[in-house]
């Protein structure tokens, strides 16, 4: 992880626990844990099966950077031909200088290379020339909440580790740090229990068939009353979603890189209520002329009330539509202007700086 990483370990989102991008900087000897679980109303999920079918296609990544900082993560190949699957936080310190090398399950030590990144989502793929037969990962169905699943990664450092738990919840929206003190956005993140620590980020959560349903990325951190860091997993963590992940990963092996939808919006929440948690909808700060909400007639003072039909609950709303909707396509946003409220159909454009953090993409 790169120094300026290490000095913000921990990042905020309203109505999320503050979280840990789960990259490790130490390296110690490999564990496997296996356990045994049966359902009361289902067929038995055997970690063991689990670990055997899932582990050879999962990886370590260990990163150094050229100022001689470093750390490790995990990732999963993606075909035969030597793609891997990771996150982006993960290599993020070699993007520009230094080196990333794998870690298969049999010992075989690689150089990678990196075949593209998207900041914006927290993913990445890299490339290396496997010396014996790969079997990449296998995706899964999306999960539902209360499936078991297991993270396999290298947490701390520990590589070819299991840990066991389950869907707590879907659809969560959550914050990671990015590049340059920036932030990614987890869109329709899984939640779940299984233990997601530092090094577990770029791995694998896996269903009983010992399929990707998740990426594992950020696990919760919580204090003591004297505000100290809790060791450890605290049970709470979130991975990007299979198809998600498989969907960027396409992009970027096919182009080197994602264009995101882009809304040419700057908004800020606005309250108009007792709640500060949930707005009551998204101030318009600035629509620049030429860009896509401008060109559908939104201007600055609007107030965004609705996107798609939905109410909106978050300021993240925007920018989660301008990464899982592509340029061209359309969003219907409703908003109130001198208290009466209208309807307009704005057309995402081509983002013009991928790396670019404005609110709403």
């Amino acid at each position: 992880m790169a120094d300026s990483e290490q000095s913000s370990p921990w990042w905020r989102r309203s109505q999320v626990w503050p979280l840990l991008v789960a990259l490790a900087v130490i390296s110690v000897v490999a564990v496997v844990a296996s356990v045994g679980w049966a359902r009361s109303d289902g067929p038995e999920c055997d970690a063991k099966s689990v670990a055997e079918t899932a582990m050879p296609s999962v990886v370590t990544i260990y990163v150094q950077s050229s100022t001689g900082g470093g750390g490790n993560g995990s990732g999963q190949f993606l075909d035969t031909e030597g793609h891997i699957l990771t996150n982006n936080h993960v290599i993020s310190a070699a993007a520009t200088g230094g080196t990333i090398t794998v870690l298969r399950p049999n010992g075989e030590e690689l150089t990678a290379t990196l075949v593209g990144r998207d900041i914006q989502t927290d993913l990445a793929v890299i490339s290396v020339t496997p010396k014996s037969t790969v079997v990449p990962i296998e995706f899964g169905s999306p999960p539902a909440v209360g499936d078991q699943v297991f993270a396999i990664g290298a947490p701390l450092g520990l590589t070819d580790t299991i840990t066991a738990g389950v869907v707590s919840a879907l659809g969560r929206s959550a914050r990671v740090p990015a590049d340059n003190n920036t932030t990614a956005l987890l869109t329709s993140a899984i939640q779940t229990d299984a233990s997601i620590n530092p090094g577990n980020s770029g791995g694998t959560l896996a269903n009983c068939a010992g399929q990707l349903v998740g990426v594992p990325t950020a696990g919760a951190t919580a204090s003591d009353s004297r505000g100290v860091p809790v060791a450890g997993s605290i049970g709470l963590g979130f991975a990007i979603p299979a198809d998600t992940a498989r969907t960027i990963a396409d992009r970027l092996i096919a182009d080197g890189r994602v264009v995101h939808g882009y809304f040419g919006l700057e908004v800020v929440p606005l309250s108009r209520g007792d709640s500060a948690i949930n707005p009551d909808g998204l101030y318009v700060a600035a629509a620049p002329v030429g860009g896509p909400g401008a060109a559908a007639g939104l201007r600055r003072a609007d107030v965004i009330t609705a996107l798609d039909g939905e109410d909106v609950t978050s300021a993240d709303q925007l920018q989660e539509i301008s990464l899982t909707k592509q340029p061209g396509e359309t969003v219907e946003v409703t908003f109130e202007r001198a208290g009466a409220t209208q309807t307009t159909t704005v057309t995402l454009g081509r983002q013009p700086d991928p790396t670019a953090r404005r609110i709403g993409g």
